[in-house]
């Protein structure tokens, strides 16, 4: 039994306890979403930074297109593979979106880490990217040209200007693969048709205007390879066009 003296005292005990646990109640859930929140995303601004890396191959923002890799646009919640009418897979990604496989905060910063870890056989050819903050920093971008979640809206264009700006005359010369692979030898030299960029990035299945627009930087000395420029130099925007239309097709 409580005393008169003794109800003041309890009271006040009585009161802290509550508010204690009032506070616990309403604010936990806050803390751990805040804690998940800056263990991953980070910084917008210098994700865009950190994309340029990931732009040879990839497009995203307002028009964004399937390149070498596919777009990334609403890449948040969607399965992997999730385009299989317009984009040609490696059969590793499609056996791990048969498994269930969908992009989110956990599973892209896995496979931006190390792609061939989290998908055995894929074939994006990206060493990944070990700095933790600089993965948080390319998820927040990334995330902002999602949707999903519903309150993050599709950005405004971000796409990134070609090396090069090529005659429409140029783009449209239909190459014969054929006689690209007659003059590919040179390029097999070094580079792997079996898509493994093991010191040498790789050059197969590339979409043949990425592919042309590349070589023509090369021989313009846009891009500082010495080798390369002078292999493309060699070559003339019909030899271009037939390489371009043989390492598309092949696997």
């Amino acid at each position: 039994m409580l005393n008169e003296t003794d109800t003041p005292r309890a009271l006040r005990g009585l009161t802290a306890a509550l508010l204690v646990l009032g506070v616990l109640f309403v604010s936990a859930p806050r803390i751990a979403l805040a804690e998940e929140v800056a263990d991953v995303i980070g910084d917008v601004e210098k994700g865009e930074k950190v994309f340029h890396q990931c732009s040879s191959c990839h497009q995203i923002g307002y028009g964004a297109q399937h390149r070498v890799g596919p777009h990334l646009n609403g890449i948040f919640g969607r399965d992997a593979a999730a385009f299989p009418e317009d984009y040609r897979y490696s059969k590793g990604l499609l056996r791990e979106a048969k498994a269930g496989l969908v992009w989110d905060l956990r599973t892209l910063d896995a496979y931006i880490e190390n792609p061939k870890a989290l998908v055995t056989g894929t074939r994006m050819n990206f060493r990944g990217i070990k700095d933790a903050q600089k993965r948080a920093d390319l998820l927040a971008y990334l995330r902002e040209n999602s949707d999903s979640p519903q309150n993050i809206p599709e950005a405004e264009p971000t796409a990134i200007a070609r090396e090069v700006a090529l005659a429409p005359e140029v783009l449209e010369i239909v190459g014969d693969p054929d006689y690209g692979e007659y003059l590919a030898s040179e390029c097999t030299s070094c580079h792997q048709t079996d898509g493994d960029a093991e010191g040498i990035p790789s050059i197969t299945n590339w979409p043949e205007e990425d592919f042309v627009v590349a070589m023509h930087a090369y021989k313009r000395k846009i891009r500082p390879h010495p080798v390369m420029q002078m292999m493309a130099g060699r070559l003339s925007d019909e030899e271009i066009a037939a390489l371009a239309a043989y390492f598309e097709t092949v696997e």
